[in-house]
């Protein structure tokens, strides 16, 4: 949630806030058409203060988080990360995360509304480690850059671009201390920059300043909604949910390691890669205009075969979604037909959108 002085710089910029979890976030800033074209074309800031955001302390730390989630966290060294799923012993989602290894923490970072159930979650398995956990999000803010620029802001800031995806290490702007992590949200590029609470406004018109000069501007969530659908990244909270088994959102590559130890869900991931595959999967969708998330999709024989999760305008494409399709209706070039709330029909096609 955005501080006073933040609000009111971001309200400056001509922010339009609506409601997200129970949080304000900037929709937009006037001109989706031009924040989406800052993120695909040069170079778009983007504040993320609302999402969820954990440390984990303490000696067992590493150790007990590599039994909680789906992807290697042993085996980071500081100033590595990785993106993983939270499931339960169902295998069935919780959350997603980005996890970084700090020196002496681990920092969790998961979509807004999501705190009490990842906090009740781990808390509830904890037994004799030596493990605590924090709440971080009232000490730091987050702020991205997105776009093909990125590395050339963090340049006329004197900061650079940690080298691999989800590196991340403290650089000074100007005299604040920060954190810098390599994580390009919406596509190729991008990094996300922790700031102490109290200097987010000063942080965000430095850094304001700084993608006006590479023709960039600020951008709200309807054209980062945009830029993640064409890149064919999955949300939580849209397409995928608590029932949602992480192949299902085609997370195997991005969110799971098949060879690390134990851990929660383990035994049914497992499964479905060794013995079959799983009933649905994410696909994307080229659509009629007027359909919406939710919209569920017929075939010819009248079966519904498929839901809408996210759907957008793009610039680019026109309107496309996200969506789930049921086994053997995955194949890209599939029509089917939307009947209700509104008529038309949606076609299979590969992600990210080309």
């Amino acid at each position: 949630m955005p501080t006073d002085s933040l609000r009111d710089f971001l309200d400056q910029q001509g922010a339009r806030f609506g409601d997200v979890a129970g949080v304000p976030v900037a929709h937009d800033y006037g001109d989706t058409t031009a924040e989406y074209r800052a993120l695909t074309g040069s170079v778009a800031l983007v504040d993320l203060s609302f999402r969820g955001c954990l440390a984990v302390l303490g000696g067992d730390r590493v150790k007990f988080i590599n039994g909680q989630v789906t992807n290697e966290v042993a085996g980071l060294k500081p100033g590595q990360g990785c993106y993983a799923a939270l499931v339960n012993a169902k295998a069935k989602m919780q959350a997603d995360l980005h996890v970084y290894r700090l020196d002496d923490e681990l920092i969790l970072d998961f979509e807004p509304g999501l705190h009490d159930t990842v906090m009740a979650r781990l808390e509830s398995h904890i037994v004799a480690d030596q493990v605590e956990l924090v709440d971080a999000s009232p000490h730091f803010g987050l702020f991205s850059l997105q776009g093909p620029k990125t590395p050339d802001v963090l340049v006329s800031l004197g900061l650079s671009l940690p080298g691999e995806l989800f590196a991340h290490t403290k650089m000074s702007l100007d005299d604040l201390e920060v954190y810098v992590m390599n994580n390009g949200r919406y596509g190729p590029a991008g990094c996300d920059l922790y700031v102490p609470k109290e200097s987010l406004a000063k942080a965000a018109e430095r850094l304001a300043k700084a993608v006006e000069a590479q023709g960039g501007c600020l951008a709200g969530r309807r054209a980062t909604e945009i830029a993640r659908v064409e890149a064919g990244l999955p949300r939580f909270g849209a397409d995928m949910d608590h029932n949602t088994l992480p192949p299902e959102a085609c997370l195997e590559a991005r969110a799971i390691s098949y060879t690390k130890g134990c851990y929660i869900g383990q035994e049914i991931i497992a499964r479905i890669r060794t013995y079959g595959r799983v009933n649905r999967s994410l696909v994307g969708y080229r659509l009629d205009a007027g359909l919406d998330a939710g919209t569920q999709l017929t075939d010819d024989y009248g079966k519904t075969v498929g839901t809408l999760t996210s759907v957008v305008d793009s610039p680019r494409f026109g309107p496309i979604a996200l969506g789930l399709a049921k086994c053997g209706s995955e194949t890209p070039g599939q029509v089917f037909t939307a009947r209700e709330p509104a008529q038309g029909r949606a076609t299979v096609v590969g992600i990210p959108f080309t």
